[in-house]
């Protein structure tokens, strides 16, 4: 009989700094699709701070990318201005269309997960418009349940995306883009732990009419997976596979202004968070300001939350990037920056 996967035994598999650990064999039924575990979800290796080189990751090989048919190394700096035209009244239309689907992803070596995904991708396309924009979104459900596709921000109730759209029927959202920030878009069909959880989510960025400071810009949807469909997560990442920057750090340059979106839609746990080595940074909650509330290293969030980072290196260097839980981090959420002139 194959072993029963959980967060417990990866944690009790992840090895001290030299050891090896036990490989761990799972397959997990579900009505909706299965999550496979092999030896790479036993084989995680310590994440933290005491590991030998400062990377953590998952044994087992590489997450196929290609087969996912998204990449995180990509994702990171995707943004997706839409297909753009003129209004009569002198405005600009963005338009998009999202189709919700089901499919296997690969969350960490050897371990897959059937998603519930927009456009194929989780989290869906980070879709950037400007404050006053017209929005038009096309939603095509594909998949064998009902969805819907719920924005935050300000607009009608008969946009508001909580009404579910059947499988196989699709439904318009236009709004005006207000206010501008950083906000996010989620299915809200109930259960709505189960379809937010699965992967229905994305990114959506206001940008203000006056332009924010030119910046290298990045995205993240800190994320994760319960594979084994007991109410806990297994796996946790930012852009959806665990230790993906950690494998492949995030290149930026040292002194260059680099201006990160972060948001939280991880499911199960009530807080995540994000903390930089090595560096400071200044926050705005939301993006609805130019001006940040604090500047520090760390900052919490509950589902749901986001903020702006912004950020100067002053040394060149690989600097780490993770939550400040550590069972989290353990689990796959952790990357760094290599800061290089």
């Amino acid at each position: 009989m194959s072993k029963r996967l959980t967060r417990r035994r990866l944690l009790g598999a992840v090895p001290a700094v030299g050891l090896g650990a036990t490989a761990l064999h799972a397959t997990i039924p579900h009505s909706h699709g299965t999550a496979t575990a092999a030896t790479a979800a036993g084989d995680a290796v310590h994440a933290g701070h005491g590991t030998g080189n400062g990377h953590g990751g998952f044994r087992g090989g590489e997450v196929d990318h290609r087969a996912n048919g998204f990449d995180p190394h990509v994702l990171v700096r995707d943004f997706d201005p839409g297909r753009t035209s003129r209004l009569p009244d002198g405005r600009t239309l963005c338009e998009w269309t999202l189709a919700a689907s089901e499919r296997d992803i690969e969350v960490a070596p050897g371990v897959t997960y059937t998603a519930w995904s927009y456009n194929g991708r989780v989290p869906g396309p980070t879709l950037r418009a400007t404050e006053g924009d017209r929005l038009r979104i096309r939603f095509l459900n594909g998949s064998r349940h009902p969805h819907s596709i719920h924005f935050h921000g300000i607009h009608p109730a008969a946009m508001d995306g909580v009404d579910p759209i059947a499988p196989g029927a699709e439904f318009v959202y236009e709004f005006d883009a207000a206010p501008y920030g950083l906000h996010l878009y989620h299915c809200h069909v109930r259960p709505l732990a189960e379809h937010i959880s699965k992967g229905l989510y994305g990114t959506l960025i206001i940008d203000p009419k006056d332009a924010r400071e030119q910046a290298d810009e990045l995205v993240m949807v800190m994320n994760g997976f319960d594979t084994n469909f007991d109410g806990a997560n297994e796996v946790y990442a930012a852009n959806s596979i665990g230790f993906a920057y950690s494998e492949r750090p995030i290149a930026v340059k040292r002194g260059e202004l680099v201006r990160l979106y972060l948001v939280n839609i991880l499911e199960f746990d009530l807080i995540n968070s994000f903390h930089l080595h090595g560096n400071l940074f200044h926050y705005i909650p939301t993006g609805t300001s130019k001006s940040p509330s604090e500047f520090t290293d760390t900052v919490m969030m509950c589902q749901g939350q986001r903020g702006i980072l912004e950020m100067r290196f002053p040394f060149a260097g690989k600097f780490m990037f993770h939550a400040h839980q550590s069972e989290f981090t353990e689990l796959g959420w952790m990357g760094f920056f290599e800061v290089s002139d």
